[in-house]
């Protein structure tokens, strides 16, 4: 199937966190023998238990239909870091991530790219050129390389990129830890996934702003929620401070009531939409028009540009 489609005009809401698989990066999973690897359509990874995808959710054709028929002007889609490639040594990583640029980036509008990046071997020359390509919002990178003081400082010259580039950085869950096979399947999403965005929201607040003064950065899933915890934080010899402005929160997974806690923290500004499309799916929490056009529109425009709208 041919996904080289015709374009149409940007309008309407964004959504900033979706995952499409065009053909080719499919074929190139089938191909590998190791994790994380596709047999049919069952996917394989390291630390989760076998994973049936569904076929229809990466029909390129069907599923820029459904982006029309909702109004999306946006959907931002990127690489699955749970599958653990931005982690492998060398070319093996390489080769997977040229795959996911030179495919996704052929993705009809609505869909536009996040970045993907090696942090086993960060490549500050690769990125650079890879965000010079106009379809390219910014980078994702996997929460776990964003652990600590020592993980930020050593993805420093990818972030010093972005920086450069006046591109977002998106930080999104990374590969899970292997755990027993009896736990239900929703385990990796509520306890590895949310403990690593709560760890790298944290590492961001002690050293990441201070390191990047220009660089807006997004965390998926509302960060875990780590906002949530700064009343700990100050009972434990640490401080919140002031809201960065150029921090932002995208929403997947989390309705109404996370929203609107998050909001009484970190304040309506940072707060974008996101689905994780297909494995969520778009939700208005109903707390206004005002708050809803800030949600789907303005503040993902500010996060992809920088600029007020």
């Amino acid at each position: 199937m041919s996904e080289a489609l015709p374009p149409e005009p940007l309008t309407g809401r964004a959504d900033c966190h979706q995952h499409l698989w065009p053909s080719r990066f499919l074929d190139a999973l089938r191909r590998r023998n190791t994790y994380p690897y596709l047999r049919d359509w069952t996917l394989h990874l390291a630390g989760e238990n076998p994973y049936p995808v569904e076929a229809m959710d990466h029909d390129v054709r069907a599923r820029r239909a459904t982006e029309r028929a909702e109004g999306t002007g946006l959907a931002l889609v990127s690489l699955s870091s749970p599958l653990g490639i931005e982690h492998l040594p060398g070319a093996e990583g390489a080769e997977l991530i040229d795959i996911w640029h030179e495919s996704a980036l052929e993705l009809p509008d609505p869909f536009r790219v996040w970045a993907a990046a090696s942090v086993t071997d960060p490549d500050p020359i690769a990125l650079a050129k890879i965000l010079t390509e106009e379809r390219i919002v910014g980078l994702q990178l996997p929460a776990t390389a964003l652990a600590d003081p020592d993980g930020i400082a050593a993805m420093g010259p990818l972030l010093a990129e972005l920086e450069r580039a006046g591109k977002p950085l998106l930080v999104h869950p990374g590969p899970a830890p292997a755990c027993p096979p009896d736990l239900p399947s929703w385990w990796p999403a509520l306890v590895p996934y949310v403990a690593q965005l709560h760890q790298s929201w944290l590492a961001w607040h002690v050293c990441g702003r201070e390191r990047h003064p220009a660089l807006r950065i997004g965390f998926v899933a509302l960060a875990g929620l780590a906002p949530l915890h700064h009343e700990r934080l100050a009972a434990r010899g640490g401080s919140f401070g002031v809201v960065d402005p150029g921090v932002f929160y995208e929403t997947s997974s989390y309705g109404t009531r996370a929203i609107d806690a998050m909001v009484r923290v970190v304040g309506v500004d940072g707060i974008v939409h996101g689905s994780d499309r297909p494995y969520a799916q778009p939700c208005d929490p109903g707390l206004g028009d005002a708050f809803s056009h800030a949600m789907f529109t303005a503040n993902p425009h500010q996060m992809l540009t920088g600029e007020l709208r």
